[in-house]
């Protein structure tokens, strides 16, 4: 059901494969009794601040490093969803310390937000965030962690 793919260009001693293909595969069990699909193939792939900004700006044209980006390729005549996930490694860091999280907690919810993400879901619409936020918040309590949202909403 699921190819995974990690790829390190900077190092993340606290990010095994196999602990990214499980979080990863959770996502995909989660998503795949909405979409529809056979198979998927993802690469994720850690980053530092000047390759985020470059990928941001030349394939969103923003000049800034996200949290994570997601390339998202469809799906094919063989039902296989395939989509790359870049994660920035500085950005994760500052970003689980300053909303109070561990470092593995939100780098758990970056990953399952890009797996979404390349299945398709999106948060464009009112509608379609609550529902991407929810599938985030069931998968990741799957997984062990809390809801990444609990504090925007207390």
């Amino acid at each position: 059901m699921l190819q995974f793919s990690v790829q390190y260009a900077v190092e993340v001693p606290e990010l095994s494969r196999q602990k990214l293909r499980a979080w990863a595969l959770q996502a995909i069990k989660a998503a795949h009794e909405e979409v529809e699909f056979e198979f998927a193939e993802l690469t994720c792939r850690f980053v530092d601040k000047p390759e985020a900004i470059e990928l941001n700006k030349t394939y969103r044209q923003k000049d800034y490093a996200p949290n994570v980006l997601t390339f998202e390729y469809g799906l094919d005549e063989l039902q296989t969803v395939r989509g790359d996930i870049i994660i920035c490694v500085p950005i994760l860091r500052t970003e689980a310390h300053e909303q109070h999280k561990t470092f593995e907690q939100h780098a758990a919810h970056l990953l399952v937000h890009g797996v979404l993400h390349s299945l398709g879901y999106d948060h464009i619409e009112e509608e379609e965030a609550q529902h991407m936020e929810a599938l985030e918040t069931h998968i990741l309590k799957k997984i062990g962690f809390p809801n990444p949202y609990q504090d925007r909403e207390s």
